[in-house]
């Protein structure tokens, strides 16, 4: 079965970094597009970062360009978020999607993983 196993959440001052991990099973991620969505209290759903299952395109939502970097590594099936310089509205619940994914508007993927949260606070 797919399964999506994101980690490396946590709390964080303003400033500060985080590295968001997922590790997938059940799938090889060459060949597929994958990306990252997050959900605040209180707000709408957001697509944060993707990348097309070609790689040839690359996505970041206005809020984080600049700040957050997605990459993937195919030999591990395993694929990231670096985020710096950390906000205190980047505080959320960070999902990793992979299939189908898109970035636009409210981000969409065939398959998801459990979220993992950010908390960003002084």
């Amino acid at each position: 079965q797919v399964q999506l196993q994101a980690s490396g959440g946590g709390s964080v001052q303003p400033g500060g970094s985080l590295r968001l991990s997922c590790a997938a099973s059940g799938l090889s991620l060459d060949g597929w597009g994958i990306g990252w969505i997050r959900q605040a209290a209180g707000k709408e759903r957001e697509g944060v970062a993707c990348i097309s299952y070609d790689d040839r395109n690359t996505y970041y939502a206005d809020s984080v360009k600049g700040r957050f970097t997605i990459s993937r590594d195919n030999a591990r099936d395993t694929f990231y978020l670096e985020m710096n310089n950390l906000k205190h509205e980047d505080t959320a619940t960070y999902f990793c999607a992979v299939g189908g994914v898109s970035c636009a508007g409210r981000g969409r993927g065939d398959h998801w993983g459990e979220g993992t949260q950010v908390t960003v606070s002084s």
